[in-house]
C-alpha cells in the first residue's frame, strides 16, 4: 500500500479576515478501505465549509473530518479531493503560529500509523519576545521598520524544517518495517 495526502493552502500565510482554501489529495497505489481524512488548524475558520469527491464532510472552526469510503488510488479519474473553505478568523492574535495539518486513516492506515501531511506559518505581526521591556528612552532607540517580523520568519523557516525531517523520518522508518514483497528471493 502507497498513499499519501497532499495538503495545498491558498493563498498560503492567509491573513485574519482573509480567505483561505485548503485543497487536499491523495496520491499512492492500491486500496484504502473506510478512508477517513481529518483535517485540523490552530487558527479558527469563519463560514467554514468542506466538500469531498467521494464522500462526505462535517465541518467545525478548526477541524474537518471526511469520510471517503473505500478508495481505489492509482488512476488520474479517481483521485480523492476535498476542499476545504473559510475565513481566517479576524481576532487571530499577530505572532501566532498557524499550523495546517492533514491526517489519513483507513483499515490499511490506524490512527498511530496515519499518514500525514501539514503546513505551518506565523501570523505577522509582533510576538511577546519582540516587544521592548521598557519604552525607548529617545526616538533614535526605536526599532527599525520590519524588525518584528525576524523572530516569525526564522520560527517559520524551523517549523517547516522540522515538520519536513519528521516526514522524512516516519517514512522511512515504515519501509524498514514493510515485508518484502511476496515472490522476491
Amino acid at each position: 500500500m502507497d498513499a499519501a495526502p497532499v495538503l495545498t493552502s491558498t493563498p498560503f500565510g492567509a491573513l485574519p479576515g482573509q480567505q483561505v482554501t485548503h485543497t487536499i489529495t491523495i496520491s499512492g497505489r492500491g486500496t484504502l478501505n473506510a478512508a477517513r481524512v481529518t483535517f485540523t488548524t490552530t487558527a479558527d475558520l469563519d463560514s467554514v465549509t468542506a466538500r469531498a469527491v467521494p464522500g462526505r464532510c462535517a465541518a467545525a472552526p478548526r477541524t474537518v473530518v471526511c469520510d471517503l469510503g473505500d478508495l481505489r488510488l492509482g488512476t488520474a479519474e479517481a483521485v480523492p479531493r476535498m476542499t476545504i473553505t473559510g475565513r481566517v478568523h479576524a481576532g487571530a492574535t499577530p505572532g501566532t503560529l498557524v499550523r495546517n495539518r492533514v491526517a489519513v486513516t483507513s483499515v490499511e492506515f490506524t490512527t498511530t500509523s496515519a499518514q500525514t501531511a501539514s503546513n505551518a506559518y506565523l501570523l505577522p505581526g509582533s510576538t511577546p519576545t519582540d516587544r521592548p521591556l521598557s519604552p525607548p528612552a529617545v526616538a533614535s532607540e526605536v526599532s527599525p521598520p520590519g524588525r518584528s517580523m525576524r523572530v516569525p520568519a526564522v520560527a517559520g523557516v524551523v517549523v517547516a524544517a522540522v515538520v519536513a525531517a519528521a516526514a522524512l523520518l516516519t517514512r522511512r522508518r515504515r519501509r524498514r518495517r514493510s515485508p518484502p514483497p511476496l515472490g522476491r528471493v
